[in-house]
């Protein structure tokens, strides 16, 4: 059994997974990983031109892919936000660490994100933003062992709450 000596942070994209993610990994003496840059790096182009080259299944599949494949310990796991989607990575990512669901509301994300036609968000084009944001709250609290609000709270406090969390 791989060890759980890492954090893996799921949530909607805005609710703070890679600010809080950094600081976390500086505080607790972690390595940092963005799961998202790395699906960048791997294809030498942005999420949003998988998603106009090659639609939302494509980079959900790259999504899965790059978390399956990562050999990180002692690390801060920032995922990005349809990583649920996949049982496989969830899995995974459970083996191997700490998963903390940033829960932030649907308003909190559209102030938020002001740029969704360009930030790589991986859904049908027939869907809308409200029956994404419902499907996905099922599945973070699916796989969460831990659920933080991020609603009116500074990056600072929402890492006191990780680490408290983390403490029980």
């Amino acid at each position: 059994m791989p060890s759980k000596s890492n954090i893996i942070l799921i949530g909607m994209p805005g609710a703070g997974k890679s600010t809080v993610g950094v600081l976390l990994a500086k505080r607790l003496s972690k390595r940092f990983v963005d799961t998202d840059i790395i699906i960048q790096h791997r294809k030498k182009q942005s999420l949003q031109n998988i998603l106009d080259l090659h639609g939302y299944r494509k980079l959900r599949a790259v999504e899965e892919e790059v978390i399956c494949s990562l050999r990180v310990r002692e690390a801060v796991i920032a995922t990005g936000g349809s990583a649920v989607y996949s049982a496989k990575a969830m899995e995974y990512l459970g083996k191997r660490g700490t998963v903390v669901y940033f829960q932030l509301g649907i308003n909190g994300v559209k102030r938020r994100i002001t740029d969704f036609a360009t930030r790589g968000i991986a859904k049908p084009p027939w869907q809308t933003f409200r029956q994404l944001f419902d499907e996905r709250t099922r599945l973070y609290r699916k796989y969460a062992d831990h659920t933080i609000d991020c609603r009116n709270v500074t990056p600072e406090e929402i890492g006191d709450r990780v680490e408290e969390v983390l403490r029980q």
